[in-house]
């Protein structure tokens, strides 16, 4: 804030003292917006940091009175909404300094799996909850919660034990925000109540109606993003447009009666009430970017027609860029802040010299034969198509890491189907009265049940979309060049071949080294090891100079909540991995197997290395795939890239037993890695009995041959009380150690007798909770070096 300050009293006063037409005045004015944004932005996130939970009241079981202040995520489990707290207790002591706002989920209890009430915005509520500061796994390329917190202003998130209502309606009548939460849910209601209750698509209608996607299948989600209409699914700035001028052509009807236009001309009422419905229609939508943008460039275009100015199409587009960052200084952390303002963008650059955009005709166009108006439309529609898929092309894979390839042919059906069919019926149908609502929405349905067959189909064509990894930044920057100057405006047919060498260089986006030189920071003999924020449980990829192994496949929550589809398949696809050579799953609990289903569907796997029982689901699944199972036993090794991978445990003699003598975790698989100068030990849930299994094995003999290679050790079961046995651990001298654990989980994990084992045989102790996503880089010529990646943000490097 100081420095904000300086620069900006320096501006100032370079302004008030400088002549007029001193070029140093312009440089002034910069300084001082430029102060004025930074000590905005400063302001910002001050606000939210103060907005955070003590760290001492972190687990304690709290009174919570408040509202209800957004629109809640429901289903059948439970339901996740944002609390607006007004007054906080522990025990009989009131909490001064707590924050204003919150996320809570309220979830039925296991033992009594009752359903829970229906949660509304505007609602009182006094909860008992336990609450956790804002936290969530931190790894490459996956969903940050933490930053989602600070951009939604949660102080911290947490679950409701019990709760009583007290008031089922508490909204003044100047509280706008709430009570367009209220309309947004008593809109969701009445579509669900007008549609079956076996409706597949009604998700996708709610979301073309409102803007809440949550009620949308995962596997619907992967057939529209695979063929590339995602962004039909939602509010975007067409159907907000579509409103606008619905609302000024009513405007229009009713103003040019009698003599209303002699108050004010029509064209201006009109301009007003497409503004005043695209800010309604926001409000409903949920206030997204791309209903922001348009609603900003509607109101910039009324504004202008008020005052008698004739803007110029980016002049509007640069208006609603500064009002979005204006009011959410975020926004450009959220993939729809790009794609949303790069579409309008490469549309207003390489349609500016068009005379029939979209269609339109103007001058002597309108004596043209309809045919060929109706055939210069249909070219430049084709031509917006274009430029849009390859503008967005950047951002597409930086965000999500593929691109469909029959976009363009799916899009070619779904944005007339969904624009002018689909969303019409659903948002007149939604704002009807039921009994004739009804009548439209069912047929909006039957046409989206329609859409998704052929959808489907093209979908499940092996070529429909291409991954690739999260490209670097200088790769964006030339392809961007490329791009721009393949989209420029223009004749096409006449610089086509610079056009296609454009559209050439653009193509840096998909080439990676990795397939033709495999990692080309590891040499022959080095390896590197990334231990992922997992939660509790655990996966670890090694990598050599050409092969990769991954470990243990992470937890599952419920049915489809798993990891390898929250943060495995991410960060593989993120870094442009969709083969490995080997999976090892070190026993049968599912925080430790429960990725695996996920990643054979997404990932080539060649063969699996495991303790499983035989009648394991895992082991039928990589049957029917074909991919060789072996039973992990002691003495197995192998080496890859010249590095070498060594069985510990269990015995010599595993099968694939239907039941095993004891229990899962004391017949994990644990795996040794290394090379010339250190050595890696991936130990599963081994417990004391497997531990001192492996401490017998570990003859004078079998320690030389480790001999001083630093070790790096992964703490046994998280660093559960019936692990990392003294024993063990005096007889490996491990240098440092890890554990993969969940924070603040119900085991206690990592005990602390563990920790203070750790501690008092000096073995530096790094978890994950506090680390992020571990990478230990094991080099011919040196120690091993660590990147934590929670760290890593903040620049700092461990060695």
């Amino acid at each position: 804030m100081l420095i904000c300050s300086l620069i900006g009293i320096s501006s100032l006063i370079v302004i008030w003292f400088i002549p007029h037409k001193s070029p140093f005045k312009k440089f002034a004015v910069i300084g001082l917006l430029f102060a004025m944004g930074l000590a905005w932005n400063a302001r910002y996130a001050e606000n939210r940091l103060e907005n955070i939970l003590a760290v001492e009241l972190e687990g304690k079981e709290l009174v919570l009175e408040g509202r209800v202040a957004a629109l809640p995520q429901s289903n059948s489990s439970g339901a996740k909404f944002a609390f607006e707290v007004d007054s906080a207790s522990s025990g009989k002591e009131n909490l001064e300094h707590f924050p204003r706002r919150i996320y809570l989920s309220w979830q039925p209890a296991w033992r009594n799996p009752q359903s829970i009430p229906q949660v509304i915005p505007g609602q009182r509520w006094k909860f008992k909850a336990k609450l956790k500061r804002p936290y969530g796994s931190l790894n490459p390329h996956t969903f940050d919660f933490e930053r989602w917190s600070f951009h939604q202003d949660f102080g911290a998130s947490g679950s409701v034990r019990n709760g009583e209502l007290l008031i089922d309606k508490d909204i003044a009548w100047t509280e706008f925000e709430l009570r367009m939460e209220l309309a947004r849910w008593l809109l969701r209601e009445k579509i669900r109540s007008m549609l079956p209750d076996d409706a597949r698509y009604a998700g996708v209608l709610i979301a073309l109606v409102m803007g809440d996607q949550n009620a949308i299948n995962q596997d619907d989600w992967q057939v529209f993003n695979a063929t590339g209409i995602g962004h039909l699914i939602s509010i975007s700035g067409l159907h907000v447009t579509m409103l606008a001028g619905v609302g000024a052509s009513i405007a229009t009807f009713i103003w040019r009666r009698h003599t209303l236009p002699l108050i004010a001309p029509v064209s201006k009422v009109a301009a007003v009430s497409g503004f005043l419905t695209a800010f309604v229609y926001a409000w409903l939508a949920g206030f997204q970017i791309p209903a922001q943008r348009t609603m900003y460039m509607v109101g910039v275009v009324a504004f202008a027609l008020w005052t008698g100015r004739n803007p110029r199409s980016f002049d509007i587009w640069w208006w609603a860029l500064a009002f979005v960052l204006l009011i959410d200084p975020m926004a450009p952390y959220t993939p729809g802040f790009w794609l949303s303002f790069g579409a309008v963008a490469a549309i207003l650059y390489a349609m500016g010299d068009s005379s029939g955009l979209i269609g339109i005709p103007t001058g002597k166009e309108l004596e043209t034969h309809w045919k060929h108006r109706m055939l210069q439309a249909l070219s430049e529609a084709c031509r917006v198509q274009a430029v849009v898929t390859l503008a967005l092309l950047p951002f597409t894979l930086y965000w999500f890491y593929q691109v469909s390839i029959v976009s363009p042919l799916a899009n070619a059906f779904a944005i007339p189907l969904v624009s002018y069919i689909v969303t019409p019926l659903a948002i007149i149908g939604a704002l009807l009265p039921e009994f004739i609502g009804r009548w439209l929405l069912l047929p909006a349905h039957a046409s989206m049940e329609y859409l998704a067959i052929i959808l489907e189909w093209m979908a499940s064509w092996s070529w429909s979309v291409v991954w690739s990894r999260q490209p670097e930044r200088w790769i964006l920057l030339i392809s961007g060049l490329g791009i721009i100057y393949s989209i420029h405006p223009g004749p096409i047919i006449e610089t086509w071949k610079w056009r296609v060498i454009g559209v050439s260089i653009s193509m840096l986006l998909f080439i990676s080294p990795t397939p033709f030189l495999g990692n080309a920071k590891l040499a022959q003999g080095e390896f590197e090891a990334s231990a992922l924020d997992i939660g509790q449980g655990t996966a670890v990829l090694i990598e050599t100079a050409n092969r990769r192994l991954l470990y243990d496949t992470g937890p599952i929550q419920g049915k489809k909540d798993d990891a390898g589809q929250r943060i495995i398949l991410p960060y593989l696809r993120g870094r442009g991995i969709d083969h490995i050579d080997r999976m090892v799953i070190s026993h049968s609990d599912s925080d430790h197997v429960g990725g695996a289903a996920t990643l054979l569907k997404h990932i080539q796997f060649d063969s699996m290395l495991g303790s499983l029982p035989s009648a394991n689901p895992l082991l039928q699944n990589l049957k029917n795939r074909k991919i060789p199972a072996i039973p992990c036993r002691f003495g197995q090794r192998w080496t890859w890239d010249g590095v070498e991978f060594l069985v510990w445990h269990p015995h010599e003699e595993t099968v694939f037993l239907e039941q095993y003598p004891s229990k899962p975790n004391e017949m994990s698989c644990v795996l040794e890695v290394r090379n010339q100068k250190g050595s890696l030990w991936l130990t599963g849930d081994v417990e004391k009995q497997g531990e001192a299994e492996i401490t017998e094995r570990l003859d004078p003999a079998m320690l030389q041959e480790i001999g001083d290679r630093e070790l790096i050790f992964m703490a046994p079961h998280h660093g559960s009380k019936t692990s990392s046995s003294l024993d063990l651990l005096k007889r490996l001298e491990p240098d440092q150690a890890f554990a993969q654990n969940g924070y603040r989980n119900r085991y206690g994990h990592p005990h602390p007798d563990v920790r203070a084992r750790y501690q008092s045989l000096e073995i530096p102790f790094y978890q994950t909770p506090q680390t992020g996503a571990q990478t230990w880089l094991f080099k011919n010529n040196a120690k091993s070096s660590t990147q934590f990646w929670r760290r890593d943000i903040k620049r700092v490097w461990h060695r």
